[in-house]
Protein backbone atom coordinates (compact mmCIF):
# COMPACT_ATOMS: atom_id res chain seq x y z
CA UNK A 1 0.00 0.00 0.00
CA UNK A 2 1.67 3.81 -1.30
CA UNK A 3 2.54 5.65 1.94
CA UNK A 4 -0.29 8.02 2.76
CA UNK A 5 0.66 11.85 3.19
CA UNK A 6 -0.98 14.66 4.89
CA UNK A 7 -0.14 18.39 3.57
CA UNK A 8 -1.83 20.94 5.20
CA UNK A 9 -2.05 24.40 3.49
CA UNK A 10 -1.75 22.19 0.26
CA UNK A 11 -3.77 24.54 -1.87
CA UNK A 12 -1.54 27.27 -1.64
CA UNK A 13 1.66 28.16 -4.02
CA UNK A 14 4.25 25.59 -2.85
CA UNK A 15 1.48 22.84 -1.83
CA UNK A 16 -0.64 22.92 -5.38
CA UNK A 17 2.91 21.88 -6.84
CA UNK A 18 3.98 19.35 -4.06
CA UNK A 19 0.84 17.40 -4.33
CA UNK A 20 1.40 16.83 -8.11
CA UNK A 21 5.03 15.00 -8.11
CA UNK A 22 3.59 13.54 -4.43
CA UNK A 23 0.93 11.64 -6.44
CA UNK A 24 2.81 11.22 -9.55
CA UNK A 25 5.45 9.75 -7.18
CA UNK A 26 3.17 6.81 -6.33
CA UNK A 27 1.75 8.78 -2.46
CA UNK A 28 -1.77 8.36 -1.05
CA UNK A 29 -2.40 12.51 -0.39
CA UNK A 30 -4.60 14.43 1.30
CA UNK A 31 -4.94 17.84 1.48
CA UNK A 32 -6.44 19.92 4.19
CA UNK A 33 -7.23 23.63 3.54
CA UNK A 34 -9.31 26.50 4.53
CA UNK A 35 -9.10 27.68 1.04
CA UNK A 36 -8.60 31.24 3.13
CA UNK A 37 -7.82 33.05 -0.21
CA UNK A 38 -10.75 31.44 -2.28
CA UNK A 39 -8.37 29.84 -4.50
CA UNK A 40 -8.87 26.39 -6.43
CA UNK A 41 -6.12 25.09 -7.76
CA UNK A 42 -6.17 21.19 -7.21
CA UNK A 43 -9.57 20.91 -9.27
CA UNK A 44 -7.05 18.73 -11.37
CA UNK A 45 -6.30 16.62 -8.80
CA UNK A 46 -9.54 15.74 -8.08
CA UNK A 47 -9.94 13.03 -10.61
CA UNK A 48 -7.15 11.00 -9.22
CA UNK A 49 -8.05 8.10 -6.95
CA UNK A 50 -4.90 8.74 -4.77
CA UNK A 51 -5.69 12.46 -3.52
CA UNK A 52 -8.46 13.31 -0.93
CA UNK A 53 -9.40 16.90 -0.68
CA UNK A 54 -10.76 17.66 3.41
CA UNK A 55 -11.95 21.83 4.18
CA UNK A 56 -11.18 22.37 7.31
CA UNK A 57 -8.52 24.54 9.65
CA UNK A 58 -5.37 23.04 10.55
CA UNK A 59 -5.47 24.56 14.13
CA UNK A 60 -8.74 22.78 14.91
CA UNK A 61 -7.80 19.66 17.08
CA UNK A 62 -10.87 17.95 16.45
CA UNK A 63 -11.04 17.62 13.38
CA UNK A 64 -7.19 17.21 12.80
CA UNK A 65 -6.84 14.47 15.11
CA UNK A 66 -8.04 11.57 13.02
CA UNK A 67 -6.70 12.65 9.63
CA UNK A 68 -2.99 12.88 11.28
CA UNK A 69 -3.07 9.54 12.77
CA UNK A 70 -4.07 8.28 10.10
CA UNK A 71 -1.14 8.94 7.98
CA UNK A 72 2.40 8.11 7.35
CA UNK A 73 3.80 11.51 6.68
CA UNK A 74 2.74 14.91 7.63
CA UNK A 75 3.48 18.25 5.45
CA UNK A 76 2.53 21.38 7.39
CA UNK A 77 2.39 24.18 4.90
CA UNK A 78 -0.63 25.87 6.37
CA UNK A 79 1.29 29.33 6.73
CA UNK A 80 0.54 32.80 6.80
CA UNK A 81 3.67 33.59 4.65
CA UNK A 82 5.52 36.51 4.20
CA UNK A 83 6.81 39.61 6.73
CA UNK A 84 3.57 41.91 5.63
CA UNK A 85 0.70 39.28 5.77
CA UNK A 86 2.39 38.52 9.08
CA UNK A 87 2.43 42.01 10.16
CA UNK A 88 -1.04 42.66 9.67
CA UNK A 89 -2.81 40.15 11.71
CA UNK A 90 0.40 38.97 14.39
CA UNK A 91 -2.23 37.15 16.39
CA UNK A 92 -3.43 34.47 13.21
CA UNK A 93 0.61 34.58 12.48
CA UNK A 94 1.21 32.83 15.57
CA UNK A 95 -1.92 30.60 15.82
CA UNK A 96 -0.98 29.58 12.16
CA UNK A 97 2.64 29.89 11.86
CA UNK A 98 3.47 27.75 15.17
CA UNK A 99 0.45 26.74 17.02
CA UNK A 100 -1.15 24.68 14.58
CA UNK A 101 2.47 23.15 13.81
CA UNK A 102 2.77 22.16 17.76
CA UNK A 103 -0.80 20.77 17.08
CA UNK A 104 0.26 18.28 14.46
CA UNK A 105 3.21 17.79 16.08
CA UNK A 106 1.60 16.59 19.93
CA UNK A 107 -1.43 14.29 17.91
CA UNK A 108 1.62 12.60 16.14
CA UNK A 109 2.95 9.38 17.14
CA UNK A 110 6.71 9.37 16.83
CA UNK A 111 6.74 7.26 13.91
CA UNK A 112 5.39 9.80 11.74
CA UNK A 113 7.49 11.83 9.83
CA UNK A 114 7.25 15.02 9.54
CA UNK A 115 9.02 17.00 6.93
CA UNK A 116 8.42 21.14 7.98
CA UNK A 117 9.31 24.27 5.54
CA UNK A 118 11.05 26.69 6.78
CA UNK A 119 13.08 29.65 5.56
CA UNK A 120 16.69 30.94 5.00
CA UNK A 121 15.10 34.37 5.75
CA UNK A 122 15.92 33.26 9.64
CA UNK A 123 19.23 34.11 8.94
CA UNK A 124 18.28 37.85 8.59
CA UNK A 125 20.72 40.57 8.11
CA UNK A 126 24.68 38.64 7.66
CA UNK A 127 27.15 40.40 5.24
CA UNK A 128 26.08 38.79 1.75
CA UNK A 129 30.10 37.58 1.95
CA UNK A 130 29.90 34.70 3.58
CA UNK A 131 28.06 31.77 3.24
CA UNK A 132 25.31 30.59 5.77
CA UNK A 133 25.48 26.80 7.30
CA UNK A 134 22.68 25.21 9.26
CA UNK A 135 25.02 26.30 11.65
CA UNK A 136 24.77 29.71 11.65
CA UNK A 137 22.54 31.42 14.08
CA UNK A 138 19.53 32.42 13.32
CA UNK A 139 18.25 35.94 13.75
CA UNK A 140 15.03 36.60 12.64
CA UNK A 141 14.36 40.44 11.64
CA UNK A 142 10.03 39.98 11.03
CA UNK A 143 7.71 38.22 12.82
CA UNK A 144 7.14 35.97 9.73
CA UNK A 145 10.91 34.72 10.45
CA UNK A 146 10.48 34.77 14.41
CA UNK A 147 7.66 32.44 13.36
CA UNK A 148 8.84 30.03 11.08
CA UNK A 149 12.55 29.72 13.05
CA UNK A 150 10.18 29.03 17.05
CA UNK A 151 8.10 26.23 14.81
CA UNK A 152 11.72 24.75 13.63
CA UNK A 153 13.23 24.28 16.94
CA UNK A 154 9.96 23.10 18.26
CA UNK A 155 9.99 20.01 15.70
CA UNK A 156 13.50 19.72 16.30
CA UNK A 157 13.15 19.27 19.57
CA UNK A 158 11.35 16.17 18.93
CA UNK A 159 11.98 12.74 17.13
CA UNK A 160 11.67 11.97 13.09
CA UNK A 161 11.54 15.64 12.22
CA UNK A 162 13.42 16.98 8.98
CA UNK A 163 13.10 20.72 8.47
CA UNK A 164 13.76 22.80 5.03
CA UNK A 165 15.00 25.65 5.58
CA UNK A 166 13.95 27.67 2.06
CA UNK A 167 15.23 29.91 -0.26
CA UNK A 168 13.50 32.44 -2.25
CA UNK A 169 11.06 30.36 -4.17
CA UNK A 170 10.40 31.15 -7.69
CA UNK A 171 8.15 29.44 -10.63
CA UNK A 172 5.26 29.13 -11.65
CA UNK A 173 2.27 27.53 -9.66
CA UNK A 174 -1.54 26.63 -10.06
CA UNK A 175 -1.58 29.14 -7.10
CA UNK A 176 0.19 31.84 -8.56
CA UNK A 177 2.06 34.56 -6.01
CA UNK A 178 3.68 37.71 -7.57
CA UNK A 179 5.12 38.77 -4.48
CA UNK A 180 8.42 36.47 -4.65
CA UNK A 181 11.67 38.29 -5.22
CA UNK A 182 12.26 36.63 -8.66
CA UNK A 183 8.49 36.39 -9.51
CA UNK A 184 7.61 40.17 -8.94
CA UNK A 185 10.88 41.32 -10.70
CA UNK A 186 10.21 39.55 -13.99
CA UNK A 187 6.51 40.67 -14.05
CA UNK A 188 6.85 43.99 -13.35
CA UNK A 189 9.74 43.37 -16.21
CA UNK A 190 7.34 42.37 -18.52
CA UNK A 191 4.05 44.97 -17.21
CA UNK A 192 5.52 48.06 -16.25
CA UNK A 193 8.61 47.73 -17.80
CA UNK A 194 10.58 49.47 -15.42
CA UNK A 195 12.13 49.11 -11.55
CA UNK A 196 13.11 50.85 -8.70
CA UNK A 197 15.64 49.38 -6.83
CA UNK A 198 17.03 50.03 -3.10
CA UNK A 199 20.24 48.50 -1.48
CA UNK A 200 21.12 46.65 -4.97
CA UNK A 201 24.23 44.99 -2.86
CA UNK A 202 21.49 42.76 -0.79
CA UNK A 203 22.15 39.30 -1.51
CA UNK A 204 19.74 35.85 -0.75
CA UNK A 205 19.54 32.57 -2.63
CA UNK A 206 16.43 31.02 -4.45
CA UNK A 207 15.55 27.87 -5.66
CA UNK A 208 13.00 26.86 -8.47
CA UNK A 209 9.28 25.17 -6.82
CA UNK A 210 9.39 22.41 -8.62
CA UNK A 211 12.95 21.61 -6.88
CA UNK A 212 11.49 22.50 -3.88
CA UNK A 213 8.57 19.74 -3.93
CA UNK A 214 11.23 17.47 -5.31
CA UNK A 215 13.29 17.59 -2.32
CA UNK A 216 10.23 16.90 0.10
CA UNK A 217 10.15 13.20 -1.66
CA UNK A 218 14.02 12.90 -1.34
CA UNK A 219 13.21 13.40 2.38
CA UNK A 220 10.38 11.21 2.87
CA UNK A 221 12.68 8.18 0.47
CA UNK A 222 15.42 9.45 2.67
CA UNK A 223 14.41 10.06 6.41
CA UNK A 224 16.30 7.22 7.97
CA UNK A 225 19.36 9.33 7.41
CA UNK A 226 18.13 12.84 7.38
CA UNK A 227 16.17 13.15 10.30
CA UNK A 228 16.85 15.39 13.24
CA UNK A 229 18.51 17.98 11.43
CA UNK A 230 18.01 21.48 9.56
CA UNK A 231 18.68 21.78 5.60
CA UNK A 232 19.32 24.66 3.13
CA UNK A 233 17.31 24.25 0.35
CA UNK A 234 18.46 26.42 -2.33
CA UNK A 235 20.55 26.62 -5.78
CA UNK A 236 24.31 27.38 -5.19
CA UNK A 237 24.33 29.62 -8.02
CA UNK A 238 21.55 31.46 -7.29
CA UNK A 239 23.26 33.71 -4.33
CA UNK A 240 22.97 37.08 -6.03
CA UNK A 241 22.52 40.41 -5.17
CA UNK A 242 19.16 42.24 -6.42
CA UNK A 243 21.62 44.27 -9.27
CA UNK A 244 22.52 40.68 -10.59
CA UNK A 245 18.67 39.34 -10.48
CA UNK A 246 17.45 42.06 -12.28
CA UNK A 247 20.62 42.32 -14.90
CA UNK A 248 19.93 38.57 -15.53
CA UNK A 249 16.29 38.99 -16.12
CA UNK A 250 17.33 41.78 -18.27
CA UNK A 251 19.14 39.36 -20.17
CA UNK A 252 15.44 37.91 -21.30
CA UNK A 253 13.46 41.46 -21.36
CA UNK A 254 16.07 44.04 -22.82
CA UNK A 255 13.88 47.16 -23.01
CA UNK A 256 13.26 46.38 -18.87
CA UNK A 257 14.87 49.48 -17.63
CA UNK A 258 16.47 49.64 -13.94
CA UNK A 259 17.21 51.96 -11.98
CA UNK A 260 19.31 51.52 -8.69
CA UNK A 261 18.63 54.09 -6.28
CA UNK A 262 21.51 55.78 -4.28
CA UNK A 263 19.09 57.27 -1.71
CA UNK A 264 16.00 55.30 0.18
CA UNK A 265 16.16 52.23 1.94
CA UNK A 266 14.07 48.97 1.20
CA UNK A 267 11.73 47.81 4.11
CA UNK A 268 12.92 44.23 3.81
CA UNK A 269 16.75 44.46 4.68
CA UNK A 270 17.75 40.75 4.30
CA UNK A 271 21.02 40.09 3.17
CA UNK A 272 22.87 36.62 2.88
CA UNK A 273 24.46 34.02 1.08
CA UNK A 274 23.59 30.31 2.02
CA UNK A 275 25.81 26.73 1.93
CA UNK A 276 22.74 24.37 0.72
CA UNK A 277 25.79 21.31 1.33
CA UNK A 278 24.61 19.52 3.72
CA UNK A 279 21.30 19.00 1.65
CA UNK A 280 23.94 17.54 -1.29
CA UNK A 281 26.15 15.83 0.68
CA UNK A 282 22.56 13.91 1.56
CA UNK A 283 21.83 13.40 -1.74
CA UNK A 284 19.83 16.22 -3.01
CA UNK A 285 21.07 19.57 -5.37
CA UNK A 286 18.65 21.93 -7.47
CA UNK A 287 19.02 21.51 -10.76
CA UNK A 288 17.05 24.20 -12.31
CA UNK A 289 18.14 26.85 -12.99
CA UNK A 290 17.23 30.94 -13.07
CA UNK A 291 17.09 30.86 -16.86
CA UNK A 292 14.79 28.11 -17.20
CA UNK A 293 13.03 29.93 -14.12
CA UNK A 294 12.86 33.28 -15.93
CA UNK A 295 11.25 31.88 -19.17
CA UNK A 296 8.99 29.90 -17.65
CA UNK A 297 7.89 32.87 -15.94
CA UNK A 298 7.51 35.25 -19.07
CA UNK A 299 5.37 32.73 -20.68
CA UNK A 300 2.91 31.85 -17.68
CA UNK A 301 2.39 35.89 -17.63
CA UNK A 302 1.28 35.82 -20.55
CA UNK A 303 -1.70 34.11 -19.39
CA UNK A 304 -2.21 36.92 -16.94
CA UNK A 305 -3.17 39.75 -19.45
CA UNK A 306 -6.77 40.61 -17.79
CA UNK A 307 -5.70 41.21 -14.33
CA UNK A 308 -8.76 42.35 -12.02
CA UNK A 309 -8.30 45.90 -11.48
CA UNK A 310 -5.57 46.90 -14.16
CA UNK A 311 -6.70 48.64 -16.82
CA UNK A 312 -4.33 48.42 -20.34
Amino acid sequence: MAERVLVTGGAGYLGSVLCEHLLQAGFQVTVVDSLYFGQTPLFHLCANPQFEFCFGDARDERFMSGLVKSHDVLIPLACMVGAPACDRDPQMARSVNVEAVALINRLRSRGQLIVFPTTNSGYGTKSGDVFCTEDTPLEPISLYGSTKSEAERLLLDSPNTITLRLATVFGMSPRMRLDLLVNHFVYVAVTDRYIVIFEKHFKRNYVHISDVADCFLHCIRNAGRMVGRPYNCGLDAANLSKEELALKIKEHVPEFFIHFAEVGQDPDKRNYIVSNQRLREAGFEARRNLDDGIRELLKGYRMLKRMPFRNG
